[in-house]
Order: C-alpha cells, then structure tokens, then sequence
C-alpha cells in the first residue's frame, strides 16, 4: 500500500504526492514529519534541448597519476580513466576539463579501493592502450572514444560507435550493438526482462504501471560480459537499439564498468562495488500483513467503522485468527493507512504479537522522528516508507531509506529490514523494493512475474508485489499470486483497500480470511515456503555474498541457452538453482509455453521427469497446482512444519534430494535475527552427493561436520532424507552400518532411524532416517535407479504461439 487508506481508489497528484486537501491530515502518532533534507531531482527525463550536442574532439594530452589516467582533448574536455581492479574501472567525462562535480560522491559507489592492482599504458598509434591483467581499454584519439577488449585483446567488450556527445543539460553515450547482443538491469522494471530493442525510462514517475520503472537502477549489463552503473542521481533513458544510447540529464559522464565471465560474475563486480543486498532477518521471509487497526483515529483518511480495527491493540486479533487458522505468518504493519497512527502505548501491541510469533513494522507517511522509541523502546522491527514522503525518488529517497535502516540498527540489534518504493543503484544493500500500487487482476499478476525476476539481474535480492495487488481482486487471483510469490524471498498482503467483499469467500486480503477452497491451498503454499526457509534463506545468503539474488531469471541459470536469454521465458523463473516456478497467470487450469532448459526436470508434484530442452505444454494446473519442476542433482533442506521461525526447535533437519550425477549444497545457518553474522556467527554444512546419471548404481549422501558457530546453534540435530528414486535399494547404510528396512510408512515415522521406500509416492521415494549427528556422516543407498527422464511430448517441442 502505498496512497491513501480507503477502500476506493485514491487521489493523486502526478508523480504519486498527495494532493493538497490530503497533506494536512497526514501527522501519524509517533510519526512526524523528518524526511531528507536533499531536495528531489526532477521525476523524468527532460524534453531533448534545442540546443547542438557537442564532443570533446580529438586527443591532445595523455597523462597517468597512479592507477589513474588522464586525457586531454581538443574542446578543453577531460576524461579519467581509474582503474579500481583489474576488472572495474571508472571512466569519467568532464566537458569543462574539471573533475570538482561528483555529485554521487560515495553513495552509489561505496567501495573502490581493493587494493594494489597492476596497470599499464602504451601508445599503439591510433589509440592509447590501458592495461590490466583481465582489460585493455582503447582511448581512440582522432576522435576521443573508448572502447575495452578482454586480456587478450581482440575480444570485444563495448566500444562506442560516436563520441560521447552533451548539450547544457544531457549526456549521451553511443555504443554498438552485437549482432546477438542482450541486454538486462535498469532496476525493478514491471515488464520483461530482456531488453534488446526496447528504450527503458531510468526515472521515477510513480505510476506503477506495465513498463514503468518503479525502482530504477542506472546500471545494465550486457551477455558481452560487463555491466555499467553511471554514477549519477539525474533521471535518464536507455536504448538498446543500433546504437545502443545511454542518456541522463546532465552535463558530465561517469560510470563504473564491471566485467566478468558470465552475468553472475558481473552481479558480484556491481554489488562489489555499489553494495551486496542486505541478509533479511528470518522472520522477514515469512508473509507480511499490513493494514489500518486504528481506524477510530480522526486522522485516519479510509473508513472509521471498519470492525476489528478500531484501535491498534486489535491487531491480535488477526493474529490469533492466523494461527487458529494454522497459517503460516510472520509480521504486521499495523498502521498503514494515511492518518491511521497507532494507538500508545505501542509496546504491549509489540509484545503481544510478539507472544504469537509475529514481529511488528510501521509504515510512514512523514518520516522518522519517533522510531528510537518504537524500536528502542516499544521493540518494532521493520518500516516501510511511502511516496507521500519520499516518492520523489533519487537522492530524496535514498537518503529516506538510510534513516530508516540507521533507525533500526542504532537503536537496536536487529538487521536493516525497510520496504520501499523509488529504490536506485545501491537500494539493495538496504531494502525490499516493491511494485507500488497495483491491481488485483491476471494482467498485472502476468507482468509481475518478468518484473520481479528481472529486478535480481540489477542485483535487488528482494523484490516484491503486494498479493493480489491493493485495488480490487478476487479469490481465485489472490491464490494464483501466492503460490509463486511463495517461492521469492519476501512477500506481503495488503488490507482495507481493494473492494469490500467483492464475492463469497472473500474478506479483507490476508489469507486466512478466505473460504475453501481457497484457505486450503493458501495454508499448503504458506507451509511449503516454511519448510523450505533454510534452503531460500541460503539463496538470499549466496546473494549477500555474490549479488546473485534468489528470484532468477532463466538467463541466469542457463546463460548459453538462446531460448533462456530472452522474454520466451520471461513468464518462469528458478528460484534459486534447484526450482523452476512456472506462475499460471491467467483464469485457466491448463499451463502452456513451459521451457525446460537442458538437464532433467521433475515435477515436484507427480513425479514425472522430463528431459529438456523442449517446451511444455497442456499442463495440468487446477487451482491447487502451481506449475513446479526440480533441477536433476538438486539438494534441497526442509524444517519440520511450523507456522514461524522458532515455534519448534530445528530439532530434524531433511534433505530433499533428487540424485543425479555429482551435486553438492552448503547450508547456510546463524541467529536469524542478529547483526552477529557480519562479524562471522554463522555456520555452514556441506552435502555431496554422487549418483548414476541414468540407471541404476549407488546413491551416496556425505553430510559435512557444520563449521563455524553462532548463538543457538545445536551441537547436534537428527538427520532425515527424502531420496526421489525409481527403485528400491538393496541396502541403506550409514558409515558403513546397515539400516533397518521399515515396513511402513508409519512405522518409519515412529522410529528414530531406519529406511521405507515408498514407490507410489511421486515416482518412489526412499525415506532415510539417520538419526542423531554432530559431525560428518554418509548415507549409501546401494543398487536403486534414478529416474528415467521422458523427453518432452514431441508436440510440444517447439514454442507455444503468442
């Protein structure tokens, strides 16, 4: 939710600021107006100027200082060229010959210093070299351009195919463009992913609609091997035509380039650089509520009469309606809502929820004033800001989001944990960026799925869409929204301000709200995500180290696929390297247009395995069923069931596995809720695991001890495994001791170790119990058969028609 707190749609002022009449009602309690003191930049692009661009001419001078070199060009224009790593480095374009006005400073590029690195120039004629172990970047000299090559020198990065031109207030970049060249980033973009041939927006205009950008980045990257952040805070606009234009609206040029082997090296060159995303708290993986549960307050702009929300205390309320709803649930905004406030004291609200597993966030209008008490004091954990206060994006709102992270961190031990809207290059190392305010109907559900995948290849770990949108909705889309967005890192609901009742079944937006079947299939994903926290929240620590985000677009697992590079497959996603999500976006029951990459794909649901490449159609895909296919070799750890983090001890840990060939997973583990990871309180656990890669053989799981240690961690835990195998073994053994072979399921479910194959269950599954471990263990199943993997139908073999 981002504008007003009633149940029809809001007013609006154009770039999403409240209209005047709204303005004065806005002063939450404990929320009073602090916002940034920076004024905005202008929300978009201006009109191209009358004026004639102009260039910096030929090459006079060339200069080097350290790991930075200067050109000297005819205009009186300067460019440095400074070399941070053998594979980044800043180029920096000053029409005036002067490099005084660095307006971004530090705050996009928050780390360039790594350290010695080795660099030399020649002369080579026509163009100066600059030299690393990984580049050679070309200063041509009649006239001044770049371009960069690989070490070795005949590969090409980029090369600009005109001179940077600029006129009093815009700056073109002109690039050429590779036959089968791609493109991705720009942010969290609500459209495709791919983006060759398309012009892009890098501006705020807060209307959160197909195409717009509602946290853009000025960073891209290319399937060349690099990614460019300019190092700006103007708005500006991207065309990957032929030539590739690269404009924002000032008088200067300055960008960081990242180079790489593969996009995921990129990621980590950019996140280097400009900040790797945030590590969410546990819970904040968990689904979010928000909603106004203080309508009684006069300043509340939606509907005073609303039951059950006359004062923030009845917030417990919904709290306990969850769990005696046994769903899965895990923090509440309760204030969200213009003039909505909370009802003080705030902290017996905190704790109360607290005692049912649930955390509390605010949602803010006006600014900070009052979170060192509500997070000192009363125990909040979370905000959530808007565009009342910060919608005019850039610096405005960056500067927004940093307050709200210090507020948390300063008075607290907890981690970061901001949503926001009007996010840039760098938001991630702060906040959830979200879609804004959207609808619940199948066509914004079908460009949601692109968008959010779309926003990891900009490095944002953390992007959502409120459930079925705020405005309207219905059962059958809110349910259609939550089985995939179950499958991205963070995800929340929103209240109070889609239609009332619209149909039977259907009441407010949190999913226990609605009847059956609806509430059953929102209960079965909710748990599925619980079960699987300790392997998604390993997804969101690899990106914490690597830039490389959960939520993937299909280029990012299978980078040398044609298919996978492009918007074919912009409606599915991996989530994280083990499971393709397949969303069923429309009012239908039947799935087409699946892509299955090379490799073997298992229906999570039946069974069946497929062998890829090939397009899958006629799926099967009722209400219930969310299209979900598991990679072959994939090592997947599951929590027993529990509806929030810490309502059981992790007192078994289960191994989901799929043997294929050699696969290997290492499980990521600390606190969950402390900042002491960042000082080295975690652990990690390695598996292998070796299977035939068809037919059958020995199946061998070899559990590492856990290394490293953080607050909580059990010195020993149980052990189970699900192995998806075709067979029966002929033995099961653990360090060389046989296990025993169980005659049912229930008997396997009572006993503390042992082994049940159950072929009836998803193709057949062999159930491993290990018992209790506190150091490393293999598991063998000997003379069992992987899965037969059937080729995609014949029929289906080629792309479905658009």
């Amino acid at each position: 939710m981002t504008l007003f707190g009633i149940r029809t749609r809001p007013r609006r002022r154009r770039h999403g600021l409240l209209a005047a009449p709204a303005a004065g009602g806005l002063a939450m309690a404990g929320l009073a107006a602090a916002g940034p003191l920076i004024l905005p930049a202008s929300a978009a692009p201006a009109p191209a100027p009358a004026t004639a661009s102009a260039t910096a001419g030929d090459v006079t001078g060339f200069s080097r200082s350290g790991n930075t070199f200067t050109v000297t060009a005819s205009s009186g224009a300067k460019a440095r060229v400074v070399i941070a790593r053998a594979d980044i480095f800043r180029l920096w374009l000053s029409p005036d010959g002067t490099f005084t006005h660095d307006p971004a400073g530090s705050d996009l590029a928050v780390t360039t210093d790594f350290g010695p690195v080795g660099a030399g120039w020649t002369d080579a004629g026509s163009h100066y070299r600059i030299t690393t172990g990984s580049l050679n970047i070309r200063v041509n000299k009649t006239p001044l351009k770049f371009s960069v090559y690989r070490a070795d020198n005949s590969t090409l990065v980029w090369e600009e195919s005109r001179p940077t031109a600029w006129t009093g207030s815009r700056t073109t970049q002109y690039l050429t463009r590779g036959a089968d060249e791609q493109f991705y980033g720009t942010g969290l973009r609500l459209g495709e992913w791919a983006l060759r041939g398309k012009t892009v927006p890098v501006a705020v205009d807060n209307t959160w609609r197909e195409n717009d950008n509602a946290s853009p980045a000025p960073f891209y990257m290319s399937t060349n091997g690099y990614g460019v952040m300019r190092n700006t805070w103007t708005p500006g606009s991207y065309g990957f035509g032929a030539p590739t234009t690269l404009t924002h609206d000032e008088k200067r040029f300055d960008a960081w380039y990242f180079t790489g082997d593969s996009l995921k090296s990129v990621l980590d060159g950019y996140t280097d650089v400009s900040g790797k995303p945030f590590l969410a708290p546990l819970w904040g993986l968990e689904l979010g509520n928000a909603d106004c549960f203080n309508a009684s307050s006069p300043d509340y702009q939606g509907d005073h009469g609303r039951p059950r929300h006359q004062t923030t205390p009845d917030v417990i309320g919904y709290a306990d309606d969850a769990r005696a709803a046994d769903m899965p649930s895990g923090w509440f905004l309760p204030n969200d809502g213009y003039g909505c406030g909370y009802t003080k004291p705030l902290k017996p609200t905190v704790d109360a929820l607290a005692a049912r597993g649930f955390r509390t966030g605010l949602w803010t209008s006006t600014g900070l004033s009052g979170i060192a008490d509500e997070v000192g004091t009363a125990g909040t954990r979370a905000v959530k800001t808007d565009v009342a206060w910060i919608g005019s994006g850039y610096k405005y709102a960056f500067d927004g989001v940093q307050q709200a992270v210090d507020g948390i961190e300063r008075n607290s031990d907890a981690r970061r944990f901001v949503w926001t809207v009007d996010g840039w290059a760098g938001t991630q190392r702060n906040a959830v960026v979200w879609t804004g305010d959207t609808h619940g109907t199948w066509d914004d559900m079908r460009w949601h799925v692109p968008a959010i995948a779309g926003a990891g290849l900009s490095g944002l770990n953390y992007a959502a869409g409120d459930i079925d949108g705020i405005f309207g909705g219905s059962p059958q889309t809110y349910t259609r929204d939550l089985q995939w967005k179950a499958f991205t890192p963070t995800f929340m609901t929103m209240s109070g301000w889609g239609a009332a009742n619209p149909s039977a079944g259907y009441q407010d937006k949190q999913p226990w709200r609605f009847g059956e079947p609806y509430l059953s299939i929102n209960r079965k994903y909710l748990q599925l995500k619980m079960r699987l926290m300790p392997y998604l929240y390993t997804m969101s620590r690899t990106a914490h180290e690597t830039g490389v985000p959960s939520t993937r677009a299909m280029v990012l697992e299978h980078p040398d696929d044609p298919v996978a590079r492009g918007n074919l497959t912009s409606g599915q996603f991996m989530a994280g390297d083990s499971f393709l999500v397949a969303p069923v976006v429309s009012d239908t029951s039947v799935r087409d247009g699946i892509y299955l990459p090379a490799g073997t794909w298992t229906d999570y649901w039946t069974g069946k395995t497929y062998a890829g490449p090939g397009w899958l159609n006629g799926y099967r895909a009722p209400l219930d069923t969310l299209p979900l296919f598991v990679k072959g070799g994939a090592i997947v750890p599951m929590w027993p069931q529990m509806n929030h983090t810490g309502e059981k001890p992790v007192s078994t840990l289960t191994y989901d596995i799929h043997p294929r060939g050699a696969s290997s997973f290492s499980l990521y583990e600390d606190d969950g809720l402390t900042r002491a990871h960042l000082s080295g309180a975690y652990a990690r656990q390695q598996v292998d695991v070796t299977a035939p890669t068809a037919g059958s053989g020995t199946v061998t799981v070899s559990v590492g001890a856990p290394v490293g240690d953080y607050a909580g961690k059990p010195a020993a835990r149980g052990f189970a495994f699900t192995l998806h195998v075709a067979s029966a073994p002929g033995r099961v053994g653990v360090d060389g001791s046989a296990l025993a072979r169980l005659s049912s399921k229930a008997a396997y479910d009572a006993a503390a170790t042992g082994w049940f194959y159950d072929p009836a269950d998803r193709g057949g599954i062999l159930w491993v119990k290990s018992g209790t471990r506190s150091g490393a263990f293999t598991v063998t199943a000997a003379g069992t058969t992987v899965p037969a993997a059937r080729p995609v139908p014949a029929a289906a073999a080629v792309p479905p028609t658009p």
